[in-house]
């Protein structure tokens, strides 16, 4: 969801609708039940932007797959088919895009050869493409992992966002959570998790504190 919290900004929600050939001004197609939330923000003292809230929920493989693990990478692939309808056919880096939320994946692996490797980086190229930058967050910006697990490499710079069943605060190792934002847009803007543990909330995930403008 997108929920207006200050008298700051003015917002203009998106009726979410079945994926159509054309959506009205206050319309956003959305392919994935529960992925993907908008809004048209306009600050008092700044230049409007969208803002978009993401979860990429976890899918069951079909039953002729091999294996039973559950993939997210297709979820989130729906989500940036829907972005895509913000962009049209100007020059990406002139949009105000702001889009964040949990996607249940880390983008980054020890194993280089690892094919969930291959498939995150696969939505790292489809934002490229349509002028979304990877804001994050990443260490410092946030609280890094006592021990860097084995599945991470060890320059990682990720930072902790998410537990698992109750997991104590101070031994989690998941960042699940990341924010992306137009090209040139993105360098107005500062991602952190608040993931200390005093600080983290009563939710499995912790907030992200995006700052735009300086605040």
């Amino acid at each position: 969801m997108v929920v207006k919290l200050s008298d700051r900004v003015e917002v203009k929600w998106f009726k979410q609708v079945s994926p159509i050939k054309a959506t009205a001004e206050d319309e956003i197609a959305v392919s994935g039940i529960g992925t993907i939330a908008a809004a048209r923000i306009i600050p008092k003292d700044d230049e409007p932007f969208i803002a978009v809230s993401m979860y990429a929920l976890l899918i069951d493989p079909h039953p002729t797959a091999l294996g039973r693990q559950k993939y997210y990478d297709g979820s989130v692939h729906r989500i940036i088919s829907d972005l895509s309808a913000f962009i049209g056919r100007t020059d990406p880096g002139t949009h105000r895009i702001l889009a964040a939320g949990d996607l249940n994946m880390e983008f980054s692996r020890a194993n280089e050869k690892s094919p969930w490797l291959r498939r995150e980086r696969t939505i790292i190229d489809r934002m490229d493409a349509l002028g979304l930058e990877m804001l994050g967050p990443q260490y410092p910006n946030g609280r890094k992992a006592d021990t860097t697990p084995e599945r991470l490499p060890p320059d990682t710079r990720n930072v902790p966002t998410s537990r698992y069943l109750k997991e104590p605060l101070e031994t989690i190792t998941w960042q699940l959570d990341w924010a992306f934002a137009s090209r040139g847009f993105h360098q107005d803007i500062i991602v952190r998790a608040l993931n200390q543990v005093e600080e983290w909330g009563s939710s499995d995930h912790c907030r992200l504190l995006i700052e735009i403008g300086g605040g």
